[in-house]
C-alpha cells in the first residue's frame, strides 16, 4: 500500500525567491537589450548624423584651426602643452564639406560636425547671455583666456567676421566657415574691430 504525501504549501519566503529570481532575470535581460541599443531622441539623432552628399545636395564648408598659438606657445596654459590639445600644424578640423540644411546656422553646422567627429567643445546657450545667442567657449579643450588675457575663439564666413553670433548667422550654399583661435583679441587672424 503507497501512502501518498501531501505536498506542503510554499512558504511566503519561497514565493518571493521565485519572484525575486524571475525580475532579476528580466532585468538583467533589459540591461544587456538597452547597453546594446543607443536610444537617442530624433534631434539628437540629426544633431550628430552627417548626411550623405549628393550632387543635388546644398552644402558648406568648415574648418577648425588654431595655429596662432603655435606662434605664442609660451602664453599657453602648460597643462594645454600638447599635440592633444594643439596639433603640430594647427589643424583641429582640416576643410571639410557637411550638407547644409534649410535653416541652418553657422552653429547647428558647428555642433554637427564636432559631435560627428568628436572634438571636445563647451558653448553658452543664447539664453544664458545677455547677447542672445550661443558663445563658444572651448573646442579641443582650447578656452578663451587659454592663451593669454586676449585669446578665444572666432569664426568667419567666406572671410569675413559676421557683427552677429554663430547662432543667428544664417547659412547659404556653398559658404565657407572658419572656427580660428585668437590670441590678440583678432587682430593676429585678420580681425580688425575699427572697420
Amino acid at each position: 500500500m503507497h501512502i501518498r504525501q501531501k505536498s506542503r504549501p510554499k512558504t511566503v519566503w519561497e514565493k518571493v525567491k521565485k519572484n525575486a529570481l524571475f525580475l532579476f532575470a528580466a532585468v538583467l535581460i533589459i540591461a544587456v537589450l538597452i547597453k546594446g541599443v543607443n536610444i537617442q531622441s530624433v534631434d539628437e539623432y540629426y544633431l550628430e548624423h552627417i548626411d550623405d552628399i549628393t550632387p543635388e545636395s546644398m552644402t558648406v564648408t568648415m574648418s577648425i584651426r588654431c595655429d596662432t598659438i603655435l606662434k605664442n606657445y609660451n602664453d599657453l596654459d602648460k597643462q594645454l602643452r600638447s599635440e592633444n590639445f594643439v596639433p603640430a600644424d594647427g589643424v583641429i578640423l582640416p576643410t571639410t564639406k557637411y550638407v547644409l540644411r534649410e535653416g541652418d546656422t553657422v552653429f547647428s553646422v558647428f555642433d554637427r560636425a564636432v559631435r560627428h567627429e568628436h572634438i571636445q567643445t563647451e558653448y553658452q546657450g543664447a539664453d544664458a547671455n545677455r547677447y542672445g545667442t550661443v558663445y563658444i567657449q572651448g573646442i579641443n579643450y582650447l578656452y578663451e583666456f587659454s592663451c593669454g588675457p586676449l585669446s578665444g575663439w572666432m569664426y568667419r564666413v567666406n572671410g569675413e567676421f559676421p557683427n552677429k553670433g554663430c547662432s543667428d548667422y544664417e547659412l547659404s550654399d556653398g559658404d565657407v566657415i572658419e572656427w580660428v583661435y585668437t590670441c590678440d583679441l583678432g587682430h593676429d587672424i585678420g580681425c580688425d574691430f575699427n572697420d
